[in-house]
């Protein structure tokens, strides 16, 4: 994997988090007019200098930037239009500046070496600009990709729709070069956009009626950029769509999900973690009350010209019970903002988010963005400018999924802390205490009368178990010796048995499949004992241990989850 525009490494963290398949060989980022490249020495940190590159992307030779399967990167949002012919190269121009056609540039210099996936992110506005050609800029995107050779696939994703912590709506662009694994599997477009596809697959969703847009991107891209969807009021993109040969089948999509949220309220520190300079006095509070509250005001154009500028009002404080708004570029500081977040605490007073909360609003690990040379609100910056881990993990275990044919692993899910180097202390707070009991939660509601499977956890695996994590992974004994009277169809819940202790733990059954241990230990002779494989999710505890009898072999139990639950009040959330 190759990472343009990377950021703090969202991409990177997403990718890895997704599957250990995913290795990130070369890196670039560059803030230009900034002589304090933050972002820069936060991934030097976290990922180390091997194959980073803190240069004008622009400045770079193809020949620099090594083979690589797949190229990520979040492109800025600019105007893509074509300015001239190259006549002597046979390519495109755009403005100046504009860095979509650096990664033109990349893939069409890296010829017949070019990867065979490409993956990128813009904002959700990509699909309707220019607002004198709407569509225009997409399709030059897509035409410029399709004579490259790919077949691309795209899907609008608020991430809030899939119980991730922000309403942050970003375009996603995944496209497999002609010949790969992914493209030979692309048949009926109007399927593989709707039900077969690698995003579909990661985020399932129903069409709206009456939304199917149909139609070829013509003509050379100069020619694109002068002329589509000319003197037309609306975009013909809808948000999840595919373009195959230079057709594009597209729709409107309307999320399905039924899993576990988060909330802003659920990603908060405790009040006692935070630094006095995050709380608003009562003497600046005023400011923010008139900041977000609604308004008009009489103004007086550059021509002259008399006018009302009128904005509504918006929620103060935030909503807590509710994932929280698009955090923005300028979320930090301490001067009264309308967009920036601030929330209640249980005491009564209010305060701005926290580097910390703002990194777990994006779902990056705790503290990734902390260095000694970047100010808080840099920190605030950097989150603003990245994007939802959570969203590029689980395009990436699709993707995975497509590519092998079997289920992705990894060793380094999006919430694991990754060290930083020695040089760095991280004394965030001037507390000792760890956050220990500050990590991100889930809201959710426990159905009693959903089956739940209560399996033994052999004494080599107990310590992992143990620890209370967002994810984890249960593999049974070979697979002819779970009991058939267990139908795997009606589970739900999963608990980990431990000996001696019994149960405590409650997890949502995600995924049940066919795999060995092999996958996370390689040092294990599994293959040729099959297991039935559980992925779980945490989602809370008993308040202690329960002794529960094993049924099965001394291994497991199929049973309901209010047979567990009957000693104990029951909970919506925690």
């Amino acid at each position: 994997m190759v990472e343009l525009f990377a950021g703090v490494g969202g991409f990177r963290i997403g990718l890895e988090g997704a599957s250990d398949a995913y290795e990130t060989i070369w890196n670039n980022q560059w803030e230009p007019s900034t002589q304090h490249q933050d972002a820069s020495l936060v991934y030097r940190a976290r990922f180390g200098s091997k194959g980073h590159s803190n240069k004008d992307i622009n400045l770079v030779s193809t020949m620099e930037i090594p083979d690589h399967d797949l190229l990520v990167g979040g492109f800025p949002c600019q105007d893509y239009s074509v300015a001239a012919s190259l006549s002597r190269s046979g390519g495109i121009e755009g403005k100046k500046g504009v860095l979509w056609w650096q990664i033109y540039r990349i893939l069409n210099e890296k010829g017949e070496k070019r990867p065979k996936y490409i993956f990128f992110e813009n904002v959700d506005r990509l699909l309707n600009s220019p607002a004198t050609q709407r569509g225009r800029d997409f399709a030059i995107i897509l035409a410029s990709l399709s004579d490259l050779g790919y077949v691309v696939e795209w899907r609008i994703i608020n991430a809030a729709d899939y119980g991730m912590p922000q309403r942050r709506r970003r375009t996603y662009i995944v496209g497999y070069l002609k010949g790969s694994f992914v493209a030979d599997k692309v048949d009926a477009i109007e399927d593989w956009v709707e039900f077969d596809g690698v995003l579909a697959q990661a985020f399932p969703f129903r069409a709206k009626e009456g939304t199917v847009s149909a139609f070829d991107i013509n003509g050379s891209i100069q020619e694109v950029s002068a002329n589509f969807n000319k003197g037309k009021k609306s975009s013909p993109f809808g948000n999840a769509g595919i373009m195959k040969d230079r057709h594009v089948y597209s729709v409107d999509a309307e999320s399905v999900y039924d899993g576990t949220i988060q909330t802003l309220g659920d990603n908060l520190v405790d009040e006692d973690f935070v630094p006095e300079e995050f709380f608003i006095s009562e003497e600046e509070l005023p400011k923010w009350q008139y900041e977000k509250g609604a308004k008009k005001i009489n103004r007086v154009s550059k021509e002259g010209f008399e006018y009302v500028f009128s904005e509504g009002g918006m929620a103060f404080p935030d909503y807590l019970d509710k994932p929280s708004r698009t955090m923005i570029t300028g979320e930090g500081g301490n001067a009264p903002s309308r967009f920036k977040h601030v929330v209640q605490t249980p005491s009564g007073r209010y305060r701005r988010l926290i580097p910390i909360e703002l990194e777990r609003l994006n779902m990056f690990p705790d503290n990734h963005t902390y260095h000694p040379e970047v100010s808080d609100g840099r920190r605030a910056f950097l989150m603003g400018n990245a994007l939802v881990c959570g969203i590029v993990q689980e395009i990436g275990r699709s993707l995975y999924r497509f590519i092998y044919d079997e289920a992705p692993v990894s060793t380094h899910p999006i919430h694991v802390q990754r060290n930083p180097r020695p040089v760095l202390t991280l004394d965030l707070f001037s507390d000792e205490e760890e956050l220990v009991v500050n990590k991100p939660k889930k809201t959710f509601k426990l159905d009693s009368t959903k089956r739940l499977l209560i399996g033994l956890v052999k004494k080599d695996n107990e310590e992992y178990f143990l620890k209370q994590e967002p994810s984890k992974i249960y593999y049974t004994g070979n697979i002819g010796t779970f009991p058939s009277t267990i139908a795997l169809n009606k589970l739900y819940y999963f608990m980990p048995h431990i000996k001696g202790k019994g149960v405590r733990d409650i997890y949502l059954i995600k995924i049940v499949r066919v795999g060995s241990k092999t996958e996370i230990r390689p040092e294990v002779d599994d293959k040729k004992a099959p297991r039935l494989v559980f992925e779980l999710e945490y989602l809370e505890s008993l308040s202690e241990y329960k002794m529960i009898h094993l049924n099965f072999q001394h291994s497991f139990t199929d049973t309901f989850l209010g047979r567990i639950m009957t000693t104990r009040k029951m909970e919506n959330s925690i």
